[in-house]
């Protein structure tokens, strides 16, 4: 058995590398995740006038509502007028109210992108010149908060009902198909369709809040739960439990009239039609879910969603088997036993699961990073990373089960060539055991016909005796089938402990158990990592919005008249939440006195606040410096300082030191010519 699994294991191995290889080599551009890529006025920047609009571009169409663009003044009050509009292909804008002063103004979007994600922002412009500002958007993610983690824990149930609804009914109908008999099958499959039902109306009601406020106030806002059923993700909900409601005719189906059937040619058919309806049924339910998510945005959106919908029938058909088999081989009663064949047909549609499951996996990390190195630069890299080495140790570990699968099914025909043998030699000594109690019977009656014939026995005492022996035979007839009946389920019942026990005992069937639990519990992780996957930023849209942003800056930077300056640096503090990208603007970067702006970013562009940040310019050349400035808070992630000195050109290091925490803090720097 091993010979045969190790080449299949190594082809498995060179065909991942080589698609994986050929598809990253020729990736393209796509985007799944709103990213924001523009603005107008754009970030940081100070215009003389008071503009008449606000303009955003993102990465991708996005879905608004009257709040999803909002301008606040330097006092925090909103002074955007009417709803967001899309002025064109995926810019939006909101009008502003005339008169507006000078200051810095906060401008605070939330948008829901086209795979159904909401994505949160905020930048600073300022008319005339830079001020304090009160406004405040917190620093919370679009998405986040209780709210957020009740809808992340909805979506791994859906997936988890999915999965065990789908898995648990393959592997009835396509490995063991007494198993529709057996209690326990049903309570799974029925419990998967229950998980199902009961998380797709919780995300219904979820959806609404988890987009807009994250208010656990407003999870039972009707308004709100009307708005989510016209959208693309509230369709895709309802569709779901619209194929729910065919799912709960299949497993009535299944579990009852199915169960019953004994004729075999007419449960063949039943079989192929169930086969067909689940099959059909299990497709539509994957598509709820890839026609509202990754799938259905960016790149190849005709051929993601098809591969999408076959992952998730593959993973469903493995993981979903693999707990319908752990459940049989744990809660199957001893008269209903799961059978060897059984857990070896598993096995086989378990490899071809896992064939399809590593070649639209393949397809849908290339879709979704692009390029090697998003595998560490980027969020759903890392996650990615984890994901397949869970796969690889669940493949591992499959491979075991396969071999303890050999030594089952070798134990099995070993036990039944021994059973049949010795059935052969009890049936022989039966014939000859009965064939002595003729020759025994017969003698002992010629016996009695001898000694009747001597002893010449009146016949009236003969027939007293023979009378009484009579009336004590009818009694003990009477008595014996219920005794009888009584013993033989005694029997049955001693019979079925003693196979269990036999069955339990087998080291072979106690392997299997053991590595199949050991599956189970990496895939209860995998689960954990795909939910949240399905929840992160895809690494090519996240670095494609770190270009576009980069770009921006620079052609900001060069197009300016007055030679600004603008610097972008990296640091790592080493603490909880310490990475990410600060950003020093100064203009016009001459000698003399200077403006200077510093924005912190997370490493997916998203502003947010640090305990300290100070600055410090060095000449080394003259042995100036370093000469410090600790600019003012202004907003989030924005701070700010006028009069900066500079007093003569030169090629100048600018220093930045962040700190995140009370202990966690560090100095990055870059150099460049000032002046």
């Amino acid at each position: 058995m091993t010979r045969t699994i190790t080449p299949r294991l190594r082809t498995l191995v060179l065909l991942f590398l080589a698609v994986t290889g050929a598809l990253l080599a020729g990736a393209g551009p796509a985007s799944a995740h709103a990213a924001l890529t523009g603005s107008d006025p754009a970030q940081g920047v100070v215009v003389p006038k008071a503009p008449d609009q606000v303009s955003l571009t993102f990465s991708e169409n996005v879905s608004m509502n009257d709040n999803s663009l909002r301008v606040l003044d330097p006092k925090g009050k909103r002074v955007d007028a009417g709803k967001p509009t899309n002025l064109s292909g995926t810019t939006y804008a909101v009008q502003l109210k005339s008169g507006l002063g000078t200051g810095t103004y906060t401008v605070a979007y939330q948008v829901v992108s086209a795979d159904s994600h909401p994505v949160s922002g905020a930048y600073t412009f300022s008319v005339g010149s830079p001020s304090k500002t009160v406004a405040s958007v917190g620093d919370q993610a679009a998405g986040g908060g209780v709210v957020g983690w009740l809808y992340g824990f909805g979506r791994y149930m859906s997936y988890a009902g999915y999965i065990v609804l789908v898995g648990g009914a393959a592997f009835v109908l396509a490995c063991w198909q007494r198993g529709s008999g057996v209690r326990a099958m049903q309570r799974l499959v029925v419990g998967g369709w229950l998980t199902l039902t009961a998380a797709t109306l919780w995300l219904l009601l979820l959806r609404g809040s988890y987009t807009t406020s994250g208010s656990v106030g407003d999870i039972f806002d009707l308004n709100l739960l009307g708005q989510v059923l016209q959208t693309k993700t509230g369709a895709a909900l309802v569709s779901r439990l619209l194929l729910l409601a065919a799912a709960a005719l299949f497993i009535a189906v299944l579990f009852g009239a199915y169960d019953k059937r004994e004729d075999g040619e007419e449960k063949r058919d039943l079989t192929f039609g169930l086969a067909i309806g689940g099959t059909v049924v299990a497709a539509g339910l994957a598509a709820s879910w890839a026609m509202a998510e990754h799938a259905s945005t960016g790149l190849q959106p005709g051929i993601a969603m098809p591969v999408d919908v076959i992952h998730l029938l593959a993973v469903a058909t493995w993981l979903g088997g693999l707990t319908a088999l752990l459940v049989a081989l744990y809660r199957a009663p001893a008269d209903t036993p799961v059978e060897s064949t059984a857990v070896q047909r598993f096995s086989r549609v378990a490899f071809g699961s896992v064939l399809a499951l590593v070649a639209t996996g393949v397809y849908q990390s290339w879709r979704q990073l692009g390029s090697w190195s998003a595998f560490t630069d980027t969020a759903y890299g890392q996650l990615l990373l984890v994901k397949i080495g869970l796969v690889a140790l669940m493949v591992g570990i499959a491979s075991i089960s396969r071999r303890w699968t050999g030594r089952l099914v070798d134990t099995a025909v070993t036990e039944t060539e021994t059973e049949e043998e010795t059935e052969a030699e009890s049936e022989s000594a039966e014939e000859a055991e009965e064939q002595k109690e003729t020759v025994k019977a017969s003698a002992a009656v010629k016996e009695a016909s001898a000694k009747s014939a001597k002893s010449g026995v009146s016949g009236t005492s003969g027939t007293g005796v023979s009378g009484t022996d009579v009336s004590a035979g009818e009694g003990s007839a009477d008595a014996g089938p219920a005794r009888a009946a009584q013993l033989a389920r005694q029997q049955a019942a001693m019979d079925t402990a003693r196979q269990k026990r036999v069955r339990d005992a087998d080291p072979h069937r106690f392997g299997l158990r053991r590595s199949v639990l050991a599956e189970a519990g990496v895939a209860v992780v995998l689960l954990a990592v795909t939910t949240v996957l399905t929840q992160t930023e895809p690494g090519r849209t996240e670095q494609d919005a770190k270009a576009a942003t980069a770009a921006a800056s620079s052609s900001t930077s060069s197009g300016s008249s007055s030679g600004a300056l603008t610097l972008d640096m990296s640091f790592d503090t080493g603490g909880k939440d310490g990475k990410g990208v600060v950003r020093v603007d100064l203009d016009p970067a001459t000698v003399g006195s200077n403006e200077m702006h510093v924005y912190v970013q997370r490493p997916n562009g998203r502003a947010f606040d640090i305990p300290e940040v100070k600055v410090s310019f060095t000449l080394a050349a003259k042995k100036i410096g370093p000469l410090p400035v600790a600019p003012d808070h202004v907003t989030t992630g924005h701070w700010a300082a006028n009069g900066v000195q500079i007093p003569m050109a030169g090629d100048w290091q600018v220093a930045v030191t962040v700190r995140t925490s009370d202990i966690d803090q560090v100095t990055v720097s870059k150099n460049a010519q000032i002046g």
